[in-house]
């Protein structure tokens, strides 16, 4: 809420700016829908502010202009001075594109702070030196886990999360990876695209299972499982990564197994074996190592003046990233339509406990998000106020308020299928995950 709450005033704030810059009549500011009543508000020179009760958006209502308000009866007098009809085309235009272009600023803004605050950590595909654990889906396309990143398309990759972006939004058609000491070709077959984009996973650095912490009376303490203990084996079965542990205990929920252990006792390394009950949730009770310590994490710091242009590159990326997105949208072969989601789907996308890095990180794409969907050429977003006056700035020949109007409420239900079938996707994949 807080952050779309922000988006939202930054959004209505550029048209709200541009407005008053060409001395428009500003008649209300709202932050969300106030029908019938507002929880709040107060006027000041000509406009109203306030807060709306229905959390959804919010708007700022410019006098003479066809808005979702769809109030018609001031278009029945004079054209006044201070109204969005008097204004030349090009200034309706810059208060049409404020709001976008405010939510980008703000991208970018966020962007440079994020840059100069945390600068940028990740690991690098040639850092993950024990290669990679993959997905089932993964697995099945063609990778195996332990499989080093070479090159997507034969472009080498450094970030690691690069890989699936290139996969899914570029529709990569091949993947070298380095296996058994050779360089393997994974070849992409386009029918998986719907299946990866839906995937919540796909690879991640392979890390030893090195325990940190035992849970006290649990099955590993019972078992004599110590902090600083290697899992290498589980049943006499080599396993020595986190992967193949959590397979195991998967596959002997409630069952007692025999792990194969690495132990440094004063200096020394031995090998030993523990007996150790698995719990029916599969677990046996330990704190792992975090990947950042086992990993080499590449970090690039940025001083105030380098953390501008990594801002406008990162928000730059973004942009480019979600037009893909768009573009997937509309094909019909990716089923990518089936992953529209609402504002469920915005909300998983925050993690369950606060970090102001995850805030930062998530508003700013919203913001890119929100700036990109309002371009889109439909009435009643700002995109389609936009189509209409370019059209009028070619061809010199403006709309006819009464054709507006028409568009206008079309727009408006577009949108409001739109945001049924999102909305509505988000629910039906509630239901699936409650009852699956």
């Amino acid at each position: 809420m807080l952050s779309l709450s922000l988006l939202v005033i930054i959004h209505e704030f550029g048209h709200f700016l541009f407005a008053r810059l060409f001395k428009c009549r500003v008649e209300k500011f709202y932050l969300f829908f106030n029908p019938w009543f507002s929880l709040f508000k107060f006027k000041k020179g000509e406009t109203e502010y306030g807060i709306g009760w229905v959390p959804f958006g919010g708007y700022v209502k410019i006098s003479g202009m066809i808005d979702e308000s769809m109030d018609t009866e001031q278009l029945k007098k004079p054209v006044q001075p201070y109204e969005f009809r008097a204004k030349p085309a090009w200034q309706r235009l810059l208060i049409m594109v404020g709001g976008v272009l405010m939510n980008v600023v703000l991208a970018i803004f966020i962007y440079i702070g994020i840059s100069y605050a945390y600068g940028d950590a990740y690991i690098s595909a040639k850092d993950a030196k024990y290669g990679f654990e993959f997905s089932e889906l993964a697995r099945e396309i063609g990778f195996r886990n332990g499989d080093k990143i070479v090159s997507v398309e034969g472009e080498p990759v450094d970030n690691y999360t690069d890989v699936i972006l290139r996969i899914a939004l570029d529709r990569a058609e091949y993947v070298d990876v380095e296996r058994d000491g050779a360089t393997v070709r994974v070849e992409i077959n386009p029918s998986f695209m719907p299946r990866i984009l839906k995937a919540k996973e796909f690879l991640a650095p392979r890390v030893p299972f090195v325990v940190t912490e035992v849970e006290p009376g649990g099955h590993a303490e019972r078992g004599g499982i110590l902090a600083g203990d290697t899992v290498v084996g589980v049943n006499g079965v080599q396993a020595a990564f986190t992967g193949e542990v959590f397979a195991a205990l998967a596959d002997n929920r409630g069952k007692e197994l025999t792990l194969d252990i690495v132990r440094d006792s004063a200096g020394v390394r031995q090998l030993v074996s523990r007996d150790v009950r698995v719990s029916d949730a599969g677990k046996i009770g330990v704190a792992l190592a975090p990947m950042v310590d086992l990993i080499r994490v590449s970090t690039k710091e940025y001083n105030l003046f380098s953390a501008v242009p990594a801002g406008f590159r990162r928000a730059g990326d973004q942009i480019g990233n979600y037009l893909k997105q768009l573009k997937l949208m509309f094909s019909p072969k990716t089923e990518a339509y089936k992953q529209v989601g609402g504002f469920i789907a915005i909300g998983n996308i925050f993690p369950d406990t606060w970090s102001w890095y995850s805030f930062w990180s998530i508003t700013a794409l919203l913001s890119i998000m929100l700036a990109v969907m309002n371009l889109l050429p439909i009435p009643a977003l700002d995109g389609g106020h936009v189509m209409f006056l370019l059209y009028e700035v070619v061809t010199r020949r403006r709309p006819s308020d009464k054709f507006l109007e028409k568009a206008q409420m079309a727009g408006l239900f577009i949108l409001l299928f739109l945001l049924l079938y999102a909305n509505g996707n988000d629910v039906v994949k509630l239901f699936n995950k409650w009852f699956s």
